[in-house]
């Protein structure tokens, strides 16, 4: 008989049931959110188990790793397929939710969700730290501006390089503005020298990347969207299609049709946020700051003249997508035109 277990994963404590194929409860358990302790309570169940589902979380990849390593068959559930599931439960608890996921992997109503390999989920962590500081410099900068104006003093446009003798500037003669302003400035000094050490390890790991040195042939992609984009990926097999990459970023219009009512919205915006600005971005960089011309830039210009630049630059973002998947699978380097191609 085939045996499915669910695991509601918690920061401490994890519920664990059992059903067997029929969908009757087998066994409920509290285990430890940890990969020695959750390994030893399936082993010691003494049963022939079909399935182990983790939906995605925090702490899902990490036991997901430890525990497929151990053996186990291991499957990572899609979030919102998981959510939309248990939605009509009138309670919800951690007992319940194990078990609504133990009858998923039953039914088989999931979508499984790719794990990052070690190296991935290091660059990951990498691109999320440098992200966090830069967004800490922006907000410390904005909140000098702000404490500044309340007296009437406007730092207007400036450079990087001129912010803090600006401010100085406009503080000097007002003690308690040097004193808060001095601080803040140290503090802005401090994480600006951490995001630049962050940034010099990335163009470090760029630059001994095969695969990033060839996307960064495109026009308007550069080590960070490269470097992004490879790490989100990770695997570029597990994509049948190239045109598949688009879509599972979230870049393709959500769609709701019921009887005469036919919607094509915004973009659905799933999957990896941080990859689908990094395109996003890059786009936006090749349609007006890249001068050279390609026949990928000249379509997206031709989409904008229909659809306004917006679209357009949502369309090309798709469109880099596919590209960059299909030159990581073939192992070539951009082209501009048909004419390079066919040579």
């Amino acid at each position: 008989m085939d045996y499915y277990a669910g695991i509601d994963v918690s920061l401490e404590q994890s519920s664990v049931c059992v059903v067997d194929e029929k969908g009757k409860i087998v066994r409920e358990a509290k285990v430890e959110s940890e990969q020695e302790a959750l390994a030893a309570f399936l082993r010691g169940l003494g049963l022939t188990l079909t399935r182990i589902g983790l939906e995605a979380g925090p702490l899902s990849q990490w036991l997901h790793a430890g525990l497929e390593a151990a053996g186990l068959p291991m499957v990572l559930l899609e979030t919102r397929h998981v959510k939309a599931a248990l939605s009509a439960m009138t309670v919800k608890t951690d007992r319940k939710d194990a078990r609504g996921i133990a009858q998923l992997l039953r039914m088989g109503w999931y979508r499984p969700v790719h794990c990052k390999s070690p190296p991935s989920q290091d660059v990951r962590t990498l691109l999320t730290a440098r992200k966090l500081l830069l967004v800490k410099v922006i907000d410390v900068e904005l909140s000098i501006r702000g404490i500044l104006r309340g007296f009437g003093l406007k730092v207007g446009p400036v450079s990087t390089g001129r912010f803090v003798a600006r401010i100085r500037e406009l503080a000097a003669g007002q003690p308690m503005l040097e004193q808060v302003t001095e601080a803040m400035l140290r503090a802005r000094e401090t994480m600006r020298a951490e995001v630049n050490a962050l940034h010099r390890k990335v163009l470090e790991i760029v630059r001994a990347d095969e695969v990033c040195r060839r996307l960064m042939t495109v026009p308007g992609v550069g080590a960070l969207t490269a470097l992004t984009f490879k790490s989100a990926v990770d695997d570029p097999t597990r994509f049948s299609s190239s045109k598949a990459v688009g879509p599972h970023f979230g870049l393709t219009p959500k769609k709701y049709q019921s009887g005469e009512t036919d919607v094509t919205g915004a973009i659905s915006k799933v999957g990896d946020e941080m990859a689908r600005t990094a395109l996003y971005e890059a786009a936006q960089v090749m349609l007006i700051r890249v001068r050279s011309f390609s026949t990928l830039k000249r379509w997206a210009m031709e989409v904008a003249k229909r659809r306004g630049m917006k679209r357009a630059t949502v369309a090309l973002a798709r469109k880099l997508a596919t590209v960059l998947h299909r030159m990581w699978v073939d192992g070539t380097d951009f082209r501009f035109g048909k004419e390079a191609a066919a040579a």
